[in-house]
C-alpha cells in the first residue's frame, strides 16, 4: 500500500506537481532501509539531493573590485563618443546652397526644364528596355510550357 502512494508521488514529482511536504516524504522514504525493490533505482537520486542539501561552500570569495579600471574605461568611452559626435557634426554640417533652381527669365527656365525632362526620359527608357526582356521571357515560357 505504501509503495502505491510512493509511485503516485513519484509520478507527480516528475510532472513537477508535488508540494514541499510530499517531496520531503519521498526523501524520507528513499533514505530509509525498506525501499521496494522496483523503486530501488530512485534511491540514488533522492540520496544525492539529501547529501547536497547539507553541503556548505566554505571557500572565501574575493571581494576586491576593479573600480579604477571601470572608471578609466568609462572616461575613455565618453571621450570616444564625444570625438565621434564632434567629427560627425563638423564633417556633415555643410552650408545649404541658396540656389533653389528658380529662374527670372522664362526661356532659361524652359531650357532647364527640358534638360531635366530629357534626363528623366533617358532613365525611364532604360527601365522600359529591361521590361522588354521580361516580356521575351514570358513568351518563351509560354512556348515551352504550353497550357
Amino acid at each position: 500500500m505504501e509503495s502505491d502512494r510512493i509511485e503516485i508521488l513519484l509520478e507527480r514529482y516528475f510532472d513537477a506537481e508535488t508540494s514541499i511536504a510530499e517531496e520531503n516524504e519521498l526523501m524520507a522514504y528513499f533514505s530509509s532501509s525498506d525501499v521496494a525493490q522496483h523503486l530501488e533505482q530512485y534511491r540514488s537520486l533522492f540520496g544525492y539531493f539529501e547529501q547536497e542539501q547539507h553541503q556548505k561552500y566554505e571557500q572565501a570569495l574575493p571581494l576586491q573590485t576593479n573600480k579604477p579600471k571601470a572608471v578609466w574605461l568609462s572616461i575613455a568611452a565618453s571621450v570616444v563618443v564625444l570625438l565621434g559626435a564632434g567629427i560627425m557634426y563638423f564633417t556633415t554640417s555643410k552650408p545649404v546652397p541658396q540656389d533653389l533652381g528658380t529662374f527670372d527669365d522664362p526661356e532659361i527656365a524652359f531650357r532647364e526644364t527640358q534638360k531635366a525632362l530629357n534626363l528623366l526620359s533617358q532613365n525611364v527608357n532604360v527601365g522600359v528596355e529591361s521590361v522588354k526582356y521580361v516580356g521575351e521571357y514570358e513568351r518563351s515560357k509560354q512556348l515551352i510550357f504550353k497550357q
